[in-house]
């Protein structure tokens, strides 16, 4: 029997979560839990135990993505814990800033399921 993977999907947008969410789950036993921006996202990893993945906006109220990346980076339980990016900012700067802050991969909306899950079952070293 395989692990349950955890994924963490923090957008402000829930049309943007629920699409993401509803490509993780073409996994095998993923389970996603929700936050609408930074905070909540920082709250949550603080408190629901292990995370197998994190996908984060950039643009969101309250805190940002780049600022979420920062404060994972910082913790020891989530230094390691894969961070894919899924934002509209497709310049080369946003995405240099994000990947130096530890972002592991960088994805440009729209982005279609079949590129979200490629890029998780590499990040997760999954068949």
């Amino acid at each position: 029997m395989s692990q349950q993977i955890r994924a963490l999907v923090v957008d402000d947008s829930q049309a943007m979560r629920r699409s993401i969410m509803y490509a993780l789950q073409r996994l095998t036993d993923v389970v996603c839990i929700e936050a609408q921006d930074g905070v909540e996202g920082l709250k949550k990893l603080a408190t629901q135990g292990r995370f197998d993945l994190v996908m984060t906006d950039i643009n969101m109220p309250l805190m940002d993505g780049l600022k979420l990346i920062h404060h994972i980076r910082q913790t020891e339980d989530h230094r390691a814990v894969p961070i894919v990016v899924v934002t509209t900012e497709g310049a080369t700067a946003d995405r240099e800033r994000a990947m130096a802050l530890g972002a592991t991969a960088y994805l440009v909306k729209p982005v279609q399921a079949r590129v979200v899950l490629d890029t998780v079952k590499e990040l997760l070293k999954l068949g």
